[in-house]
C-alpha cells in the first residue's frame, strides 16, 4: 500500500510538472505569434510602444486564467461527479467551546463526519481516511479554549489550506436562529479576484456537492481586506411580493488565509510550499491578496 502511494504521488508531480511546462510554452508561442504581427518596415511611434505593452499585460493574464483553470485538473478532477466526503477532527485535549465549534461544522458540510481525536497522530488519521474514501479532512484548533486556526486538506496528494479563526459565533449566541437544513447549499464567493482567491475558492467550493436549483440553503464568503467573512443563510420567498426573507443559522466567523502547501497533513516535510504569507516586510499593511483593490 505504501508503494502504491509514493508511485502515485510521484506520477501526479510529474503530471503537474508537465503540465506547467505545457503551459509556459504554449503562453511563450502565442506572444511571438502577437509580436510577429509587427510589420519590420513599420516605425515604433509610440502608440506602438503603448500597444505592446497593453498586449504583454494581456498575454501575461490570459496565461494566468490557462493555469489557474489547469491546477484543478488532477486535484479536484472528480468535483461534481462524486459527491466529497468529509472528516472533521480537532486537535489533541479539545476544549468543551472547540468539541461545540466541531459539531456545529457537521452542520455545515453535507456527506461529513466527526470524530474524536483521541490518541490518534495524523499519520494514522491520513491512512484512515485514504482507506475509507475521504476526499477531504478539516482540522480545527484553539488557543485558550477559543477556536484559532482551520486548516482543509484535500486527499489523495492536496492542496492543504492554512486559515485563522477570528471573531468565532456559535449557533446558540445568535438571536432568532432558525433551524438547519440538511439540503446541499447554494454558495456565494464575493471578490475573489487573484489568481491566489482562485485556488482557495476551488479548495472551498469543493467541499459542497453541487446542490439542487430549488435549494434554500444559501452559504456566503465574502472577501473583505483578506478576511474571509463566512456567513449561512436560509431564504425563503414573501406571499404576494418579490421580496426575499433571509434568516441566519450560523455559526458565522471569520478566515484568513495565511499558507498553501501541495501536499496533505502527513507529508508537509517534503511537500512544497505554493503560497505563505509574509507578515513582517515593510509592504505588508498594504497589500490584499485576494482581490486587486
Amino acid at each position: 500500500m505504501l508503494r502504491r502511494q509514493v508511485r502515485e504521488r510521484k506520477e501526479f508531480i510529474y503530471r503537474k510538472s508537465e503540465q506547467a511546462r505545457a503551459q509556459k510554452i504554449e503562453a511563450t508561442k502565442r506572444k511571438a505569434r502577437e509580436d510577429a504581427g509587427l510589420h519590420l518596415e513599420d516605425k515604433f511611434t509610440s502608440q506602438t510602444y503603448e500597444e505592446q505593452e497593453k498586449m504583454k499585460l494581456q498575454l501575461a493574464e490570459g496565461a494566468d486564467k490557462e493555469l489557474i483553470a489547469g491546477t484543478r485538473d488532477d486535484e479536484y478532477r472528480w468535483a461534481g461527479v462524486e459527491d466529497p466526503k468529509i472528516l472533521i477532527t480537532t486537535s489533541h485535549s479539545p476544549s468543551s467551546k472547540l468539541k461545540e465549534f466541531a459539531k456545529e461544522l457537521k452542520l455545515l458540510f453535507p456527506n461529513s463526519q466527526r470524530i474524536n481525536r483521541g490518541d490518534y497522530d495524523i499519520q494514522q488519521l491520513m491512512d484512515a481516511c485514504r482507506a475509507n474514501g475521504v476526499t477531504d479532512v478539516i482540522v480545527v484548533h484553539e488557543r485558550r479554549g477559543v477556536p484559532t486556526q482551520l486548516v482543509v486538506s484535500h486527499l489523495p496528494f492536496g492542496p492543504t489550506a492554512y486559515f485563522t479563526l477570528s471573531n468565532v459565533i456559535s449557533r446558540h449566541e445568535i438571536p432568532d436562529r432558525d433551524k438547519v437544513s440538511e439540503a446541499y447549499p447554494h454558495l456565494i464567493f464575493h471578490k475573489f479576484e487573484t489568481r491566489l482567491a482562485k485556488r482557495l475558492m476551488d479548495v472551498l467550493k469543493y467541499l459542497f456537492p453541487v446542490p439542487k436549483a430549488d435549494s434554500r440553503r444559501v452559504m456566503t464568503f465574502a472577501n473583505d481586506k483578506d478576511f474571509i467573512s463566512f456567513r449561512h443563510h436560509i431564504y425563503k420567498k414573501v406571499p404576494a411580493s418579490k421580496d426575499i426573507e433571509l434568516t441566519e443559522v450560523g455559526p458565522r466567523f471569520e478566515m484568513k488565509p495565511y499558507k498553501i502547501v501541495a501536499g496533505t497533513l502527513d507529508s508537509l516535510s517534503t511537500a512544497r510550499t505554493e503560497w505563505t504569507v509574509r507578515p513582517y516586510m515593510n509592504t505588508s499593511y498594504k497589500r490584499r491578496f485576494l482581490s486587486n483593490d
